[in-house]
């Protein structure tokens, strides 16, 4: 009987072990999506996104990405300071920095980034090299910014600034998180509570709005501009972020 057993396992086992073997090879071949994919998609309320894998971008269009993305950025925000309508969160806390020290607004922006990215330690997120990029760029770029663009007096031309300020870092922020060479201070902060259960959306509103509170309390400027910030920027970036992502090189160690 014994012996009849082992037969009929000897029959059995040769057809199964290539099904599961091909198995495995499916599920190795599927595309994996990328972090900020899998974070939009899963954890913002919205319209589906596209099944579709972005080809693989090499290292050199990845770093151009990143600094066309941080330059936006960077200018997006000295647009809205331009403005006079009230500044973004962030940059209330930033004005109001630079109304108590002898910094600008843009070296305090490059301070603050430092001081946030203690904060990714309880997080265990990971700087990359367009963090470190990010913190210095962007606020290299809103003092550059403000130098050249006068503040206007009319208030329809205020108003554009704001409005176009807003939209600008939008994209900014798609370009340089979409490269994948590592979120800048603030918006690593972001997605690593998102990481964690939280809407895009929530965490953007709930530590820009810390931001905006803890600046107001040191003299920064909140107006209109300050609102319209805080309420478009995340169902923006929500937009922009997908369709500015890029995929990386699947080979191990190279880009």
């Amino acid at each position: 009987m014994a012996n009849s057993t082992d037969a009929a396992i000897e029959r059995t086992s040769p057809s199964r072990t290539p099904t599961t073997k091909k198995k495995n090879e499916l599920r190795r071949r599927r595309p994996h999506p990328s972090p900020c994919r899998r974070l939009i998609g899963g954890r913002y309320p919205g319209p589906s996104l596209p099944d579709v894998t972005p080809k693989a971008a090499a290292l050199p269009e990845r770093l151009v990405r990143l600094f066309i993305g941080l330059v936006l950025f960077g200018a997006g925000i000295g647009l809205q300071v331009q403005s006079e309508l009230g500044l973004p969160p962030w940059d209330v806390l930033h004005q109001g920095l630079a109304r108590r020290t002898p910094l600008t607004i843009g070296t305090a922006t490059i301070a603050v980034g430092v001081v946030v990215l203690l904060l990714w330690i309880p997080l265990r997120e990971r700087p990359g090299f367009g963090t470190i990029a990010n913190a210095i760029v962007v606020g290299l770029t809103i003092d550059a910014t403000i130098g050249v663009v006068a503040a206007p007096e009319w208030l329809a031309l205020r108003w554009m600034l704001m409005l176009g300020g807003i939209v600008v870092v939008a994209i900014g922020s798609g370009f340089y998180i979409g490269a994948q060479l590592g979120p800048g201070p603030r918006d690593g902060l972001m997605t690593g509570i998102a990481r964690r259960g939280v809407s895009i959306r929530l965490a953007r509103t709930a530590v820009e709005g810390s931001a905006l509170i803890i600046g107001w309390l040191l003299g920064g400027t909140v107006g209109i501009g300050t609102l319209a910030f805080t309420v478009l920027i995340g169902p923006l970036v929500h937009i922009f972020l997908p369709r500015l992502e890029v995929a990386r090189r699947s080979s191990r160690g190279r880009d």
